[in-house]
């Protein structure tokens, strides 16, 4: 059985994987945005940002394998390609925009220093920690993480004290979805995935006689704590926001408040903290995301050490091509993917945390090509060029806040589980 420091230092490394470039921007406008509907925005995001990621980490504690058992029941060829996606998608688009992030927060206000220099440098190392995938643990669960909630305590907790408690008014047409929506730009569930197989293999690593119990016990009880922290701190990202609705001006960019935020709060020292803030948190899910994908790799021929090392070299030096454009195209460009991969991987996650008597294989399969079929409107609507008329999906419910996915899936995992329930044993 595991002591309790194992388990903080576990929930800790959780946090810190997570808590990346898309964690730390985006609550803060979303929060300034809503106004006084602040608090339904930040239950919209919780629901996407921090449940979700947090059941996909507990489905990884069943499961005790990969990404690849996430979709077996639906079919081993289905899974093969839908965790090629999901590998494609995270070393294309969120672990470059970690040093996106970084050079526009940390680096360029300081240093005239080339977004190539910088890229670089930061994929460096992510990549020296990768090939020391047995230290991830203690090395973020001991040493970075303490740190990026210490700076982050700082700056919500003078924040708050330091305005009034009065709100504007939202400037958000469907709050608690837009909050939903939102929470797909954290990649998190994605993330859950992703770095919920390298906190799996780095526990099997660190601790090779404890037994599938108490492994499991250690990271569903890390994950509550990863995702209450994570809650938490989210709220008083978007609380934040929303206090300084005076502040700022209406075309406020999303680093332009946090960094507005973290000056309020700190004075000219603010930077500097947010500086160091912003690197630790995106070089934690850097280095959770290249890990991940080189596992991922490695386990299609055998685990052999060489083709790890070199999926990691590849995934950095993709880093660093990708880590040239900006933070803001990074999202844009990101948009279309999520509405496709993200409402797949919230059933996967869903359907392999409930009951097995619930989740047969008939299920998984079902469910999960309804969620295809009724996300490809999300997806085109995402896409200006192919965007389809506005009436021509409203027939769906939800269609309008982008989640026609929903009721669908809902309706054909009740009704397959209702029919199977009659059937004569």
């Amino acid at each position: 059985m595991f002591k309790k420091k194992e388990t903080l230092v576990t929930a800790f490394a959780l946090f810190s994987l997570f808590f990346g470039a898309g964690n730390l921007i985006l609550p803060p406008l979303l929060g300034f945005n809503s106004g006084d509907q602040w608090l339904i925005v930040t239950i919209g995001f919780g629901l996407s940002a921090v449940a979700i990621p947090i059941l996909g980490i507990l489905a990884h504690a069943k499961l005790q394998g990969t990404l690849i058992d996430f979709g077996n029941k639906v079919s081993p060829t289905f899974s093969l390609i839908y965790a090629f996606f999901i590998y494609a998608i995270a070393i294309a688009l969120p672990s470059p925009r970690t040093a996106s992030v970084t050079h526009e927060m940390a680096i360029q206000p300081y240093w005239d220093i080339s977004s190539w220099f910088t890229s670089s440098i930061y994929f460096g190392l992510v990549l020296v920690f990768a090939l020391n995938r047995s230290k991830i643990l203690n090395i973020l669960g001991k040493i970075l993480t303490p740190a990026i909630i210490l700076i982050l305590l700082l700056v919500i907790g003078i924040t708050v004290f330091s305005f009034p408690f009065e709100f504007g008014s939202t400037a958000i047409a469907s709050p608690f979805t837009n909050g939903i929506l939102e929470g797909y730009q954290t990649f998190d569930a994605i993330g859950a995935v992703v770095v919920g197989g390298v906190i799996i293999i780095s526990i099997n690593l660190k601790y090779v006689n404890a037994s599938y119990d108490d492994k499991k016990t250690l990271i569903r009880n890390a994950a509550w704590f990863a995702g209450l922290a994570l809650f938490l701190i989210y709220m008083g990202l978007i609380l934040s926001g929303a206090l300084s609705h005076s502040v700022f001006d209406a075309e406020t960019t999303r680093t332009e408040i946090l960094s507005g935020l973290a000056k309020q709060s700190l004075g000219n020292i603010g930077n500097l903290f947010l500086s160091i803030l912003v690197a630790l948190a995106c070089f934690t899910t850097a280095v959770g995301i290249v890990t991940g994908t080189a596992d991922f790799v490695a386990s299609r021929f055998n685990n052999l050490q060489s083709v790890y090392t070199t999926t990691a070299i590849i995934g950095s030096v993709l880093g660093v091509l990708m880590g040239q454009f900006n933070v803001a195209y990074i999202i844009a460009v990101a948009i279309p993917s999520l509405m496709f991969i993200y409402p797949i991987t919230i059933i996967l996650i869903l359907l392999n945390v409930v009951p097995d008597k619930y989740a047969s294989s008939l299920v998984f399969r079902a469910v999960t090509i309804t969620t295809i079929l009724f996300s490809i409107p999300d997806f085109l609507g995402s896409i200006s060029t192919l965007a389809p008329a506005a009436d021509t999906f409203s027939w769906i419910p939800l269609q309008q806040y982008s989640l026609g996915w929903v009721l669908p899936s809902f309706v054909v995992f009740l009704a397959i589980n209702v029919i199977g329930s009659r059937k004569p044993q």
